[in-house]
């Protein structure tokens, strides 16, 4: 008997079909599961092409044969990781800038608003007042515990009150420590004078940082009015403007000099009233007024503002 013409071209008997699923590999259990695949899903192209090959490894694979070896930064890289992150002089200077400069305030139409900067009629009155009343009860009194306890307390209500109001907590405590530390040395010498002795110590030391800031060419006022004026510290390539903020810096210094000028013989020659009368008048409003001048000499000209345009332009 003949086969039938669909069986024609096909493998022959049933035995060779035993024999050739007998030496057939196995198919895999997810092959069995799926119910088969494709014969291209057992071949290795079927897998992740560029897991391994070079351009699918990490990208410290490009640093193969570096000083570091297989998977290591190079150290060269390293180095200039650091020398990014190192803050120059540039920076630093914006830095102390934006922190001096955040608490002066300036107009609308550019000019320093010094009571703003002091704090308003508050501040002035929070700055005065305490040193105002030691000076007041120890006239009446004579009595140096009870002029201290009244500048402390003053001090206290003050720095309640701001905290109440959720004012800046640095700036709160720090008034109140100065007024207890004055009070504190008076106590330990027993000498009324000395509530005034203090401040002849951060008068010299702002004398000796104002003159050092202009010696190394980094004048403090043209650090702080920089940051306000949106100069950031490029005013230091221009030689005019430096020398003009060196000279009100100098200005500002040559006020905390005053002070000590007139200040220091009334304090060795124990004239407490006319000490602390002194300290009262020449303290936060002369200040402001020399911050004020040397805002004023130190503001841009035309000529400035249209070169400074151009070079933007």
């Amino acid at each position: 008997m003949t086969d039938s013409p669909g069986r024609a071209g096909t493998p022959g008997s049933s035995e060779e079909r035993a024999a050739r699923d007998e030496t057939s590999p196995p198919a895999a259990p997810e092959t069995l599961m799926t119910g088969g695949a494709t014969p291209d899903s057992a071949t290795p192209d079927a897998a992740t092409p560029d897991a391994a090959t070079p351009d699918a490894a990490t990208p410290d694979a490009g640093r193969l044969g570096s000083a570091g070896g297989p998977g290591q930064d190079d150290p060269s890289d390293r180095r200039g990781d650091q020398v990014q992150d190192a803050a120059g002089p540039d920076e630093i200077g914006e830095r102390l800038a934006e922190s001096a400069g955040s608490r002066l305030r300036t107009r609308e139409d550019g000019s320093l608003d010094v009571m703003s900067s002091i704090g308003g009629v508050r501040g002035l009155v929070e700055a005065s007042l305490p040193a105002a009343a030691f000076l007041t009860v120890f006239v009446i009194t004579e009595d140096l515990l009870i002029s201290s306890i009244v500048a402390v307390l003053m001090g206290l209500i003050f720095t309640v009150a701001r905290l109440a109001q959720r004012g800046p907590l640095v700036q709160s405590l720090s008034g109140l420590a100065v007024i207890v530390l004055c009070a504190v040395v008076a106590q330990q010498t027993g000498e009324a004078r000395d509530f005034y002795l203090w401040g002849f110590v951060t008068n010299a030391a702002y004398i000796a940082g104002f003159a050092l800031s202009v010696a190394v060419r980094w004048p403090f006022l043209g650090i702080l009015f920089g940051f306000i004026r949106g100069e950031g510290v490029a005013w230091r390539q221009d030689h005019a403007r430096r020398r003009r903020y060196a000279l009100a810096t100098w200005i500002v210094t040559g006020v905390l000099a005053l002070r000590l000028a007139v200040q220091l013989p009334l304090y060795l020659a124990d004239a407490v009233v006319a000490l602390g009368t002194a300290r009262l008048v020449m303290g936060l409003p002369l200040y402001a007024l020399a911050l004020w001048v040397g805002w004023m000499i130190t503001r841009p000209t035309v000529v400035e503002d249209r070169r400074d345009g151009e070079a933007v332009s």
